[in-house]
């Protein structure tokens, strides 16, 4: 089935020239009026969110589970998507937060010794609906000319559709900015984490004999993220994205990272700006942010941050490193950005994307702080960036000098 898209009027309503095609039973309405028809995957029922999408052409279990995709229905621009299989070991978090998938081609059966069960008996368990047969490329091109749009995601194995209603779904969907999606996906308690990373011979093993202890501010965190921590030598302990500074001092920690996580970094800063505010008076407590916590982070020492046209979703990014000199192929998700202008003169900008020349990192010159935009546990190198968390584990290391 091809996918067919509709023409739309001046005031957004779905022309009524849209017709069904034969088999469909999922189909994708845009807020403009915009319709793609496809055959529905995982689970029945609707979803609304911003639409964007990935260009990555592994890795869809992870990251469909990245609680970073919170409030978003991902469109893969890679057209055989499932053909791995999932497992229950390739995840960033138990629940998975985003809300959908689009993608071009049926998936097929599992080709991959580690596979447990096919991607739609794995979209079936978590509740998510996906549609495929989806013109992906017309769809990414209209994102990438108008921005990401809102809409809404259905499929019904009836066939049985209203295109109106759905259509104002995703007009009435307010959108990202000025969303706090952290409070949603963070954890609801302090917890312990020693677990490193996956090894192809042990798989995941425990770090029994840490080094240093770091606290971990779960705004959304990759599981890969915190062990990548765990695998520097590190004991870490994650609290809620609300913990205050002093709550987190009482950890006696050896340093504070500041994790990744979905939404307006600007809604999300009511209350962890002045948490990070406090932690920075800490003039020696060494600080790492990724993501959401390196937007956090810029926010906190007066920078601002700012919406993205269609954002940076993918596993094929060049970043350049001005401390190394060295380009680095990086995993990016996010859509919203540092806005470099407004950095102050006592914060140094570490890293660039050399594809649109976007903030990438930052430090301050005058204390063990620093954060990136991208995700260096994500492998995509693949060890391009690991050099991010032992550079963290070394300021922790001269802490204690």
């Amino acid at each position: 089935m091809t996918s067919k898209e509709t023409s739309v009027s001046q005031t957004g309503a779905i022309d009524s020239a849209c017709k069904q095609p034969a088999g469909a039973t999922a189909v994708l309405v845009l807020a403009s009026g915009q319709v793609f028809w496809g055959r529905g995957l995982g689970a029945e029922g609707e979803a609304v969110a911003e639409v964007c999408f990935n260009t990555s052409m592994t890795g869809y279990q992870e990251i469909l589970t990245d609680p970073s995709y919170a409030g978003q229905i991902i469109t893969f621009t890679f057209p055989h998507i499932g053909n791995v299989g999932t497992n229950d070991e390739d995840i960033e978090t138990i629940t998975p937060s985003s809300r959908g998938a689009i993608l071009r081609m049926d998936i097929t059966q599992p080709s991959n010794w580690r596979a447990t069960r096919d991607l739609d008996a794995w979209l079936k368990s978590h509740n998510l609906s996906a549609i495929t047969g989806v013109d992906t490329r017309v769809l990414t091109r209209l994102i990438r000319d108008n921005g990401a749009p809102n809409g809404c995601i259905a499929y019904h194995a009836d066939g049985k559709f209203d295109l109106e209603t759905l259509r104002k779904k995703a007009a009435d969907f307010p959108g990202l900015n000025g969303m706090d999606l952290a409070k949603e996906v963070t954890c609801a308690q302090t917890s312990n984490w020693n677990e490193k990373r996956w090894t192809l011979e042990e798989g995941y093993q425990s770090e029994d004999n840490p080094e240093f202890h770091v606290v971990a501010v779960d705004f959304g965190a990759k599981r890969n993220i915190l062990r990548s921590l765990s695998s520097q030598g590190c004991r870490v302990t994650v609290v809620p994205a609300n913990a205050t500074a002093d709550e987190i001092l009482a950890h006696k920690p050896d340093g504070v990272f500041l994790s990744n996580g979905p939404g307006d970094p600007a809604a999300t800063g009511e209350y962890a700006i002045p948490m990070v505010k406090s932690l920075l008076e800490q003039k020696d407590l060494p600080i790492f942010g990724i993501c959401l916590g390196h937007q956090i982070l810029a926010l906190a020492l007066g920078a601002r941050t700012k919406k993205m046209h269609l954002g940076h979703r993918g596993a094929n990014h060049p970043v350049k490193d001005f401390t190394t000199n060295k380009v680095e192929i990086t995993s990016q998700n996010h859509g919203f950005m540092v806005d470099k202008v407004s950095l102050p003169e006592n914060v140094e900008e570490t890293h660039i994307s050399l594809f649109d020349n976007t903030n990438q990192g930052i430090r301050l010159k005058d204390r063990p702080v620093f954060s990136v935009q991208y995700h260096p546990e994500a492998s995509p190198g693949p060890q391009d960036s690991q050099y991010l968390f032992k550079r963290f584990r070394d300021l922790m290391a001269d802490r204690r000098k």
